[in-house]
């Protein structure tokens, strides 16, 4: 791999951000139109573990080509920020290493953002676990960041860290995307743990401290806050800060995560999914989801940037399903000109590999693809 200097030298990208560090060209059409590009990707899970050297994914060049050559201009890369740290991983993290940034995994991050904006993607950067908070399981935190102001400070530290590394970056090239699916979380050890919203004020005192942090390295960066209660909910409180706002595509859960462990106590007793049908004690249809994105619409409509920055559906879910369901979420969201991330590129939510039972995969390069859920995100 090349070495950093080297990769930014060659990057003909570089430079062209670089140039172009101008105001975002949000839409400012009376408040009618999306604030943001419809941007339509993947996330890319390179940096998702904790694990120093462990990837969920290990991206190559050619991935971003053919999301180019397919039509996608969109990357979000959530990152687990015990990744980039160096400490004594056979312990859980501790405040005296939160900031022991190892540079050359950091150098490994940038390379692979540089690499997206090669392809003309738009990377939005993430910390899908963060200093004191995850909505996954199984860490162990030494700080809740709710509650206190050590572990904000820190959650600042590392944003100030990120927005420096691309501060001469175009925002039409990079955002930022302060927290991922925040919620109360009582027990941050139960996987099944009862998850809430926060109180919108104490959500609020946390973007705006990020926001202050990013905006004051290059008052040009584009900030988002994913949604309250897990990515659900509009945040109201934030309805007077210069930031877009980020929703999910994962409603209702008994579609998108059918018999996925981490997300059920018990999947065995899950009623078989189906879209329009009964399942269990609700009929699930289209009004269902005209009615979450009810808010979000109107979000759009007040003149503030929207985007979906996590949609999918698990591999367990019979695929007709999935993609019925799937057409109305995407339908919707598009409808209104708002962009999406699908929740991996390969894997079990991903378009290649994703080991469904019941898909005849086309072969590509050697690579199992679904093709009938490409063609369903390309047309939207």
């Amino acid at each position: 791999m090349q070495n950093r200097r080297t990769f930014i030298k060659n990057s003909s990208i570089i430079m062209g951000g670089i140039a172009d560090n101008l105001a975002f060209p949000f839409e400012h059409l009376n408040g009618k139109k999306n604030k943001l590009p419809q941007w339509k990707g993947f996330n890319i899970l390179d940096f998702f573990s904790p694990k120093q050297g462990e990837r969920f994914d290990n991206t190559k060049e050619e991935y971003f080509k053919w999301m180019q050559d397919w039509g996608f201009d969109f990357v979000r890369l959530p990152m687990a920020y015990p990744h980039y740290l160096k400490f004594d991983r056979t312990k859980p993290v501790n405040i005296d290493s939160i900031r022991n940034i190892d540079i050359e995994t950091t150098d490994k991050i940038e390379q692979l953002i540089y690499l997206a904006q090669k392809y003309n993607h738009h990377v939005s950067i993430n910390l899908h676990r963060a200093p004191g908070y995850c909505i996954n399981a199984g860490f162990e935190e030494p700080y809740n960041l709710w509650k206190d102001q050590q572990a904000e400070d820190d959650f600042c530290f590392h944003w100030e860290f990120w927005a420096k590394r691309f501060k001469n970056i175009s925002n039409k090239k990079i955002s930022f995307d302060l927290l991922n699916e925040p919620s109360w979380r009582d027990d941050m050890n139960d996987q099944h743990g009862q998850k809430t919203a926060l109180p919108g004020e104490t959500y609020r005192k946390l973007v705006l401290a990020g926001f202050n942090t990013i905006k004051g390295v290059n008052k040009n960066h584009l900030v988002i806050a994913d949604g309250n209660n897990i990515g659900n909910n509009v945040t109201p409180e934030l309805a007077d800060l210069d930031i877009a706002q980020s929703c999910r595509g994962y409603a209702p859960g008994i579609i998108s995560h059918y018999k996925a462990n981490w997300a059920s106590k018990d999947i065995n007793s899950q009623p078989i999914p189906l879209w329009p049908g009964q399942v269990g004690n609700q009929y699930l249809s289209k009004k269902i989801l005209e009615d979450l994105y009810a808010p979000w619409i109107e979000l759009v409509k007040n003149g503030k940037g929207v985007h979906c920055g996590e949609c999918g559906c698990y591999n367990k879910t019979p695929h007709h399903v999935f993609l019925a369901w799937f057409s109305d979420v995407l339908g919707i969201l598009s409808e209104h000109k708002i962009g999406f991330a699908l929740w991996g590129f390969k894997g079990a939510f991903g378009i290649l590999n994703s080991d469904r039972a019941d898909v005849t995969y086309e072969n590509w390069y050697g690579y199992k693809l679904d093709k009938k859920l490409l063609n369903l995100i390309q047309k939207m």
